[in-house]
């Protein structure tokens, strides 16, 4: 980490201090520094140096990428993302205000992002409106997905109390990874009383998984595969014997509405399936013997193209952790559905993704893996993976769902990774330049620009056309 980031980590060392409900002189005492140095600190007066980020880092237990990858980073990422919007284009804002007001106010940098989320919402909805959609009761000020989200990456997408629960559960039910079909049916029948019934698809009533309480009965459809059958009965085990870790998870502040609490109970109980199907250490073995070989993986744990990248992002178990990975899923029109970041590349939030990253370009080649080595406008390189995945039809008039699978890893880690083999990884003239959105990229060059950036003001000539639209041109 540059000396210039540990001069602006007053506000995180203050956050850690307290959550531990220690006093500035407890803390100097640990430092071996004095109280009114340690206050220095925290106000950004005095830089945070080497040792003492490393005392910071023994005495609270920490990663030191905790202060590498903080929340203030993806404040400021957003922040210009906001700020990259045309309505602030004529008010002189740069980067480095953007900087400050992050640094100096989170608590206002947090306010603003969420003034500028409702007016997106409340400008999607009016939009809605005027095309002749009733959109009056979807309030998207805060959508639960958002929140969800957010509670998800500041988890670190990592959830220590499900991977003990997963693992109790393999001890207690003395689960075979060769049948893991056999086991969780008769643990949810020995301890719950629960039978589990496929029916037929015109028995299922539009549910691929249906739990009824009085009958005590588990009905999953026939269309679902062996893998997603193991996944659901998995995902109805914690459920039903989780739940308070669920409640407890869910009760994070920042998920503001029942829909949102709701949504990321799913999505909890999700995360403890893959960890039943996939169990931590077990995979994280096979990850660094297939070298991340996501086909092999799922061939291994008998699971989905989809379970086994969602897995990897998972592995962050302190003093056992996997590489560190980002996930993106989108549908052909765009739309991001899931999205987490380990490797500290940024998403966009208010406005379209790069349309240049490969997660994107698999969409043009069904089920082939694409591979890129991508270089973002700071100088950050990452390798990613892409393929597209389909989602478990109802049969031949059914609607066939297509979307993307986007994962990838500082380009620093690309080595553990067989699909980077056969790639020049120090070449970064041959690496993609690629960005967040284009409103924050300063790519001037770019042929698939779709909006003006921030830095450059959209200037039309007449009579002269450059690579883009919004691409200047010489004015010889």
């Amino acid at each position: 980490m540059a000396t210039s980031e540990l001069g602006r980590l007053g506000g995180k060392v203050r956050a850690l201090r307290r959550k531990e409900s220690l006093s500035q002189v407890q803390l100097a005492e640990r430092l071996g520094i004095s109280a009114s140095y340690l206050n220095l600190i925290e106000n950004d007066r005095r830089p945070l140096t080497a040792p003492l980020l490393i005392k910071l880092a023994q005495i609270f237990h920490i990663d030191l990428s905790t202060f590498a990858h903080s929340d203030e980073a993806r404040s400021i990422s957003e922040l210009m993302e906001v700020f990259g919007d045309p309505i602030f284009e004529n008010h002189g804002l740069t980067n480095t205000d953007i900087r400050e007001l992050a640094r100096s106010t989170p608590n206002l940098a947090n306010a603003v992002l969420a003034l500028y989320q409702a007016y997106q919402a409340q400008k999607e909805t009016l939009a809605t409106q005027l095309e002749g959609v009733d959109g009056t009761h979807l309030d998207q000020s805060r959508l639960p997905s958002e929140e969800v989200s957010d509670l998800i990456q500041r988890h670190g997408n990592h959830f220590p109390e499900l991977e003990d629960a997963a693992e109790r559960l393999w001890r207690e039910a003395k689960l075979d990874g060769d049948d893991l079909y056999r086991g969780l049916t008769w643990f949810l029948k020995r301890n719950h009383g629960i039978e589990v019934r496929v029916v037929p698809i015109e028995e299922s009533r539009g549910a691929v998984r249906r739990f009824d309480a009085d009958k005590k009965e588990l009905v999953l459809a026939e269309i679902l595969p062996p893998r997603s059958r193991n996944f659901e009965i998995a995902h109805q085990l914690c459920l039903l014997q989780h739940h308070d870790v669920l409640d407890t998870l869910a009760e994070d502040p920042q998920l503001t509405t029942d829909a949102s609490r709701g949504v990321a109970k799913v999505a909890l109980a999700n995360y403890f399936a893959g960890a039943v199907l996939m169990p931590y250490e077990r995979f994280l073995q096979a990850c660094r013997q297939l070298r991340y070989d996501v086909e092999l993986l799922g061939h291994r744990f008998r699971t989905s193209f989809e379970q086994v990248c969602h897995r990897v992002t998972t592995l962050q178990r302190k003093g056992s952790e996997g590489v560190p990975f980002h996930m993106i899923r989108i549908d052909v029109a765009g739309n991001i559905s899931k999205r987490f970041s380990a490797s500290g590349i940024r998403f966009a939030r208010f406005s379209g993704a790069c349309p240049r990253w490969n997660v994107f370009a698999a969409l043009s080649t069904p089920g082939m893996i694409r591979v890129q080595l991508s270089k973002m406008p700071d100088g950050k390189a990452y390798f990613c993976i892409a393929r597209t995945v389909g989602k478990d039809s109802g049969g031949y008039l059914a609607p066939h769902a297509v979307q993307s699978i986007g994962v990838g890893c500082p380009a620093a880690f690309a080595k553990e990774l067989v699909y980077a083999d056969g790639i020049d990884l120090e070449n970064m003239d041959a690496a993609v330049p690629v960005g967040v959105t284009c409103r924050l990229c300063e790519r001037m060059d770019c042929t698939q620009r779709a909006f003006p950036s921030m830095q450059r003001p959209l200037r039309v000539r007449e009579g002269v056309r450059g690579v883009s639209f919004y691409a200047p041109v010489d004015e010889g």
